[in-house]
């Protein structure tokens, strides 16, 4: 039951010279779901510009601040008993490739979109999509996906609940009501609750099987909100890296994003990242560079996040050591198992300022009209192109696809798997190519 056991029995050749970790870091970037992240939105729409992030670039940047909080720690916390269990560096830039995987195209509302397409067979979320696609998707085994050590898949472990458990019985997938002439996902209800798919139960009872029966129970204990699906309350010590590392990247990163393409101004950003939130940050500043902002700090950071790219740059940079380096270890002592006794968190003013920053890109960006109208458009898309192919699969899908879908306990999970894995553009292509009015021809590759 090592924590670097494969489900698969697999033997490395005489002269590999790779730890598991870096096997598995391998086995991600050479991945046909890794390279898929590069024509997935991140936030805005691809094509727009040659600028901003995709799940790719993304995926890269938290897997290289993850690297860099696992570095503060092994420095500034080298006599604290999580020492000596920290990830290497292999380990936890895996987690970061792997953490988007799941991600279908058209970002959340490909998810949201996909989750009501699969309301009567048992649901979709993207984080639940990445534990199947490393799990069984991926072809490096006979029958194990991607074959990854336990630690690596306990990694991005994100939500150790299932989704029939966590997802609250009143809210169901639906349609809005109110229109009339067309039909529209109701975005609320169809959004899915945060779990890991029912189908993967095995695969997890193998990833947790070296806890106690004790260390199980709390690990796997969920808390329930009212009229809210419930949410699970623990994760490892390498998946909190990640997961602070996510934030970070999307605090930080998505609004270089949204500065450098102006679709914010200085006065949203006062308005949604007050000084106060700035706190912890401003005082770095002006212990730091004395002679660079003047009398008003705050002032002088909006300024240069708003000036020209080499301050925007500069001061962009800052905040993510700022950030990293005031992470901090948490013990539980509830835990025995120390890869889930300990948990990286922020300390209380970065975690002000940070939450904030995410806040900010959230409101003025994702919940823009121009960025919510595309996420309409996708998930009409993506709804459009379920529907379609489950209507006659075996007119509809890809020959081997088909094979697949009619050997298959639960059919509809393979068109899942199928839509989810496609970029923005394959969707597009694929959507197109069945409702476009234009004649189309035999030799568009599906």
């Amino acid at each position: 039951m090592s924590w670097l056991a494969r489900r698969e029995g697999w033997d490395p050749q005489r002269e590999d010279a790779r730890s598991a970790a870096e096997v598995d870091y391998a086995r991600i970037i050479h991945s046909a779901s890794f390279r898929r992240l590069q024509g997935k939105t991140q936030i805005l729409n691809l094509g727009d510009s040659d600028f901003y992030r995709t799940r790719l670039t993304h995926s890269l940047e938290v897997a290289q601040v993850a690297g860099g909080i696992t570095r503060h720690f092994g420095k500034a916390y080298a006599d604290h008993p999580a020492a000596e269990v920290l990830p290497d560096l292999s380990l936890i830039q895996a987690a970061g490739a792997i953490h988007d995987l799941g991600h279908p195209p058209f970002g959340h509302g490909g998810e949201i979109a996909l989750n009501y397409c699969m309301r009567d067979h048992g649901g979709f979320e993207g984080n639940g999509q990445t534990l199947r696609i490393i799990s069984r998707l991926e072809k490096f085994s006979q029958a194990a996906g991607a074959n990854l050590t336990r630690r690596s898949m306990l990694s991005v472990l994100k939500y150790p609940v299932p989704y029939s458990r966590a997802a609250l019985d009143s809210i169901k997938p639906s349609l809005a009501t109110g229109t009339t002439a067309i039909r529209i996902i109701d975005r609320g209800t169809s959004a899915p609750p945060k779990c890991y798919l029912d189908g993967e139960q095995d695969v997890v009872d193998w990833i947790l099987e070296p806890l106690s029966a004790a260390d199980l129970t709390l690990f796997t204990k969920v808390e329930g909100r009212p009229g809210k699906h419930a949410r699970a309350l623990h994760k490892s010590l390498d998946c909190s890296i990640m997961d602070l590392a996510d934030d970070i990247a999307f605090g930080v990163h998505d609004l270089e994003d949204a500065l450098t393409l102006s679709l914010m101004t200085a006065e949203e950003f006062r308005r949604l990242v007050p000084e106060e939130d700035c706190s912890s940050f401003l005082t770095v500043l002006k212990e730091k560079y004395p002679n660079e902002f003047g009398n008003d700090i705050y002032e002088g950071f909006v300024a240069k996040l708003f000036g020209d790219a080499s301050t925007r740059k500069r001061m962009i940079g800052r905040m993510v050591h700022h950030l990293i380096t005031h992470c901090h270890i948490l013990t539980i002592d509830a835990f025995d198992e120390p890869l889930i006794r300990y948990r990286a968190v922020i300390l209380e003013g970065p975690r002000k300022f940070l939450a904030a920053l995410k806040r900010v890109v959230w409101e003025v960006v994702i919940e823009s009209p121009i960025v919510q109208q595309l996420e309409f458009k996708g998930q009409l898309m993506v709804v459009s192109v379920f529907e379609a192919l489950s209507s006659e699969p075996k007119a509809y899908l890809p020959s081997d696809l088909y094979r697949e879908w009619s050997k298959a306990a639960e059919p509809a999970r393979i068109i899942c798997d199928y839509i989810a894995s496609m970029t923005d553009a394959a969707l597009l292509k694929a959507y197109d190519r069945m409702f476009s009015p234009r004649m189309g021809s035999v030799f568009d590759r599906m």
